[in-house]
């Protein structure tokens, strides 16, 4: 498997299709990159040469693209803050409930986790 910034990304799929494997690139980012960089979206991921490798990762520095660790730190910062300062969103993101305005009455799942039934007492 082909390296970049330490991340691992396949070697069988189009050089295109294998950029979006590391976290905060995207399709439109991974074409944007690779245009940079002067290099052919259609080319397997296993046969870019060394050279080929340092130029994609110089292009995603010159853009300023926010990665894998960074961006993951950005986002734990804003949520950690959102938190602390006890607003709407901070306090549905403590107590594990939709942050967007979703209903709750039913559905939810994702966020709420598996159903808790109670029963009734007589």
């Amino acid at each position: 498997m082909a390296r970049i910034f330490g991340i691992e990304i396949p070697n069988e799929k189009r050089i295109e299709a294998s950029l979006p494997f590391i976290y905060g690139i995207g399709r439109q980012t991974a074409s944007r990159i690779l245009e940079q960089a002067g290099i052919d979206p259609d080319i397997r991921t296993g046969q870019l040469s060394e050279e080929q490798l340092v130029k994609i990762a110089q292009a995603i520095q010159s853009n300023g693209i926010a990665i894998e660790g960074d961006l993951r730190r950005e986002f734990q910062v804003a949520m950690k803050r959102l938190t602390s300062i006890n607003c709407y969103r901070g306090i549905r993101h403590k107590r594990g409930l939709p942050v967007r305005g979703q209903r709750t009455r039913t559905n939810a799942r994702t966020r709420k986790g598996k159903k808790k039934t109670v029963g009734v007492k007589k």
